[in-house]
């Protein structure tokens, strides 16, 4: 799994084409994540004792991994892995080189 929980990452198949934002869920079994503030469906909800009137709510829906990519400087990059002299491996941008935190 190469995108993680707390990534900034952009849209770049489907409707929502072109957002950005951060990955708030991952789901590896079904390679599907939740981005802030994109992918809203509506849901009805019944009414509670919290919520007499009931009525609908928004919130983000699970987009597929293949339609999001890392953002690294403002630019969209794959993700690749690179071993260090001491052994131990870490994920790189592909564009810029550069170690990804998190």
């Amino acid at each position: 799994m190469r995108i993680r929980k707390g990534m900034i990452v952009r849209v770049i198949k489907g409707n929502h084409k072109g957002s950005e934002g951060k990955i708030l869920f991952v789901f590896p079994k079904d390679n599907k994540a939740i981005v802030e503030g994109v992918n809203f469906i509506k849901r009805a909800v019944r009414p509670t004792q919290g919520n007499p009137s009931g009525g609908y709510t928004e919130k983000e829906a699970p987009i597929h991994l293949s339609n999001l990519m890392l953002v690294q400087k403002g630019q969209t990059t794959r993700i690749g892995f690179k071993v260090l002299d001491d052994g131990s491996k870490v994920r790189i941008g592909k564009k810029t080189g550069e170690e990804i935190e998190l």
